[in-house]
């Protein structure tokens, strides 16, 4: 009785003032956008549901910047440092320990838990060292460029972590797949239909779960630090903890990006902790809504999507347009594109009832 009363109060924590969204519309609408990504791999070719895969496989860095920066309001560069120390340590654990018997799970476990605690130690300097604004964004983008000068100089034989080589600025390739281990036989995750369904479940579930947590007490408080950290912490609160819990759970969805690109690609490189890699989440972030986790998610997508069709035609096109798409964000749509748009949608609506009503 009691664990299904415990079950009822998480359920209704997935509507709360810190998300947008509720009622059987939204509820209704979300399964089907579920369902549609569920039978989409029937109907496309295995090029794109591999593709598809990789689109997913970031998402769960911006969810996690959503909760540090949108929720927390800590601007934060060090997502991808996260993604490149959880990717290479998946690499040197899977290329040491192979993967039989359900091995890369552990490996991807251990990677996840080696982010977070390299998370853990520059969020206690940071946090409890009174570190905020923008001398926060400067300290974790430094960290992150020099991460990813130190493994671009790793290009010498002597670098190697038992059979696992760094290889320099070529990255670490050769490492297996997820594989989960199976009666009739091991399932390999290639980037296709397999590895597409487990992405989607896992941030089916990350989205669901951040919800819950956003709209729980940690989230009522983390808003509330991020509105006015002095009050909150004149009311009792040690905003050090939360803001801590937020960078280590953030920066650990950052690493699950990290692992499931690794696997995705078998490779990873020191250039996924460059300057461009770690100013791109910003832009996703930014431009859906950073202050609601479903407009990051619908952000991210959208923008990796646009991202990808003008690389096509070149890089530097690119870079350029989402340099001006950032800008652009900032100036005309501060809250974001998305939660503007909906918002401008949202009050001509209610304009058009209460005109019919007057008259």
């Amino acid at each position: 009785m009691a664990s299904a009363s415990s079950t009822a109060k998480n359920l209704k924590l997935l509507e709360g003032p810190q998300t947008l969204g509720k009622g059987r519309g939204f509820w209704s609408g979300f399964a089907l956008v579920v369902a549609a990504a569920c039978i989409y791999p029937l109907f496309a070719d295995g090029y794109d549901v591999g593709n598809n895969v990789y689109f997913f496989n970031w998402t769960f860095m911006a969810l996690g910047l959503s909760l540090i920066w949108g929720y927390g309001g800590a601007l934060s560069f060090g997502q991808t440092a996260f993604f490149g120390v959880a990717g290479y340590a998946y690499g040197v654990l899977t290329i040491n320990l192979g993967d039989a018997y359900g091995l890369t799970l552990v490996s991807l476990v251990a990677a996840v838990a080696i982010s977070s605690l390299l998370a853990a130690v520059l969020g206690y300097f940071l946090f409890f060292g009174r570190i905020s604004g923008v001398f926060l964004g400067i300290v974790t983008l430094s960290v992150t460029l020099v991460l990813e000068r130190f493994m671009a100089q790793t290009a010498g034989p002597e670098w190697h972590i038992g059979s696992a080589r760094l290889n320099g600025f070529n990255g670490m390739g050769g490492m297996p797949s997820l594989t989960i281990p199976w009666p009739g036989g091991d399932i390999t995750l290639f980037p296709d239909v397999t590895l597409y369904y487990l992405t989607l479940a896992l941030l089916v579930l990350v989205y669901l779960g951040l919800r819950m947590l956003v709209n729980s007490r940690f989230g009522n408080v983390l808003v509330a630090i991020r509105e006015n950290p002095l009050r909150a912490e004149m009311l009792g609160y040690d905003i050090r903890k939360y803001q801590l819990g937020a960078f280590v759970i953030g920066s650990a969805l950052a690493a699950l990006s990290g692992i499931l690109y690794t696997s995705w690609g078998n490779y990873i490189t020191p250039s996924s902790m460059g300057m461009t890699a770690a100013a791109l989440p910003i832009v996703w972030v930014a431009v859906g809504g950073r202050s609601d986790l479903t407009t990051t998610l619908l952000g991210t997508l959208l923008v990796l999507s646009g991202f990808q069709a003008l690389t096509i035609h070149g890089s530097q096109y690119a870079l350029v347009a989402m340099g001006v798409l950032l800008v652009a964000t900032v100036l005309l749509a501060p809250t974001g594109i998305i939660i503007a748009l909906g918002s401008l949608v949202s009050g001509r609506l209610k304009r058009r009832k209460t005109a019919r009503e007057m008259s």
